[in-house]
């Protein structure tokens, strides 16, 4: 499996949307790192390491949620994953998506490729409601994708952290999954 990263000025000819492996995971806290030094879609301020990386995909693993990659002729161009958005039971049938995208890789169609398989797969398990949670509410890339692929905005959340010296906020916006609230989930009766 790629351990590389996309370099700023290579396209993606052939994007491959797959389950990420441990052995990606070095690539993968490349991009992640790079988002939280120098950017605002995450509000972490330290990198976190391989090691922290590949217990996280493990913890997402171990919910049922899946942890995808893109991968372009062996080089990752990115990467997401979903997550319980919160821990307590009601929200069991919420999930967060995380979606990051290799330095220089962004308007390559890379993210909308990443977000599109990870709705895609969680319609096949037993999630109802999808949830952006958008650092900055600059970041108009962003918000443009997710509203491309079926999210609206729900709030924001002015000046919720501070990074790289300034206040930043948080935007909001979901989507249903699969049915939505069409209905019970699952097997539950009334």
């Amino acid at each position: 499996m790629p351990s590389n990263v996309a370099t700023p000025d290579k396209s993606p000819s052939r994007l491959t949307i797959r389950s990420a492996e441990e052995s990606d995971m070095v690539a993968i806290q490349r991009i992640y790192a790079r988002h939280v030094q120098h950017g605002l879609a995450s509000f972490e301020e330290v990198a976190p390491g391989v090691d922290d990386m590949i217990g996280r995909r493990g913890d997402v693993l171990a919910q049922g949620l899946p942890y995808l990659a893109a991968d372009s002729d062996g080089i990752l161009v990115g990467y997401c994953y979903a997550s319980l958005y919160r821990s307590r039971s009601a929200y069991r049938f919420t999930c967060e998506d995380s979606v990051y995208v290799a330095d220089g890789m962004g308007g390559h169609g890379v993210g909308r490729a990443l977000l599109s398989a990870l709705i895609t797969t969680c319609e096949q398990g037993p999630w109802r409601r999808m949830i952006a949670v958008i650092g900055d509410s600059g970041n108009r890339g962003s918000i443009a994708l997710h509203a491309r692929l079926g999210f609206q905005p729900v709030g924001t959340l002015p000046a919720v952290g501070f990074k790289l010296g300034r206040w930043v906020d948080s935007v909001l916006m979901q989507r249903p999954i699969g049915p939505g609230d069409q209905g019970l989930p699952g097997n539950l009766s009334q």
